[in-house]
């Protein structure tokens, strides 16, 4: 589709005008000078690409192609008859600088796609993360607050996971460091009985370790998830606590197989 819109513009400018023959010098006078050029360009295949949508085309329908990239050279303040020049001038006298502004465009929309892509992946996982808690917790912390205390409704059955890296300090004084996370019934969330998920106790070396706590709610059971990032043994009054809990997510997924 890009070289498609590019080779357009070549063939209009060798067909519109005169031209005596391939060995015809053209003037470089008045020519789009080439970062224009390749701001243009990029711009006439963004057009083309959007043309190709559906709802644009059919919003555009009393607009043909090349109506459109005669649309775009006016608005970068250029007319057809400079346009045709400059294409024809580089296509004749110096080719092999039109391939290069021809790299350049592709290079740029190259880096846009995958500018797009990249924002694509993050939305994803900003609408598949269910957790609404804190983004992360530090111990000590500046606010003075060290609970880490979480409670999140899961308002669906199926397979909930709780993503999240642990990183305990040396400097740490905690016995049996780890995370406590249950689940319970929305209406005796501090009294009624509660499915403990089975955890693993945090390494106490300074680097971050990442894991994983996997809750299955079966069907017509609407359930809270709720603990303790950061739960230990021994008593915690005067305990040197030292722990950073991050890049939490809450992922899930169907019990029903499609």
């Amino acid at each position: 589709m890009i070289r498609f819109a590019f080779l357009i513009l070549i063939i209009i400018s060798l067909i519109t005008g005169s031209c005596s023959g391939r060995k015809h010098k053209l003037d470089k006078k008045n020519l789009i000078p080439e970062k224009e050029l390749v701001s243009l360009l990029t711009d006439i295949h963004i057009a083309d690409g959007l043309l190709s949508l559906p709802k644009i085309y059919s919003w555009a329908s009393s607009l043909d192609s090349i109506s459109s990239y005669y649309q775009v050279i006016e608005k970068h303040g250029y007319t057809k008859e400079i346009m045709d020049k400059t294409m024809k001038y580089y296509f004749l006298n110096n080719p092999k600088k039109l391939n290069k502004i021809y790299d350049q465009v592709l290079g740029i929309l190259s880096e846009m796609e995958s500018r797009v892509e990249k924002e694509f992946i993050l939305q994803q996982a900003r609408i598949s993360n269910l957790w609404h808690g804190k983004d992360f917790y530090s111990i000590p912390s500046l606010s003075g607050n060290d609970s880490t205390l979480f409670d999140i409704p899961l308002n669906r059955s199926g397979i909930y996971t709780l993503s999240f890296s642990a990183t305990l300090f040396p400097d740490d004084q905690s016995i049996n460091p780890r995370a406590t996370v249950y689940s319970s019934s929305p209406d005796s969330i501090d009294t009624g009985r509660r499915q403990y998920i089975k955890s693993i106790n945090y390494i106490k070396d300074g680097r971050p370790h990442t894991y994983k706590l996997t809750l299955t709610v079966p069907e017509n059971r609407i359930r809270h998830l709720r603990g303790w990032f950061y739960d230990f043994d021994n008593p915690p009054y005067g305990l040197e606590k030292h722990v950073k809990i991050e890049n939490i997510s809450l992922t899930y997924r169907s019990l029903v197989v499609v």
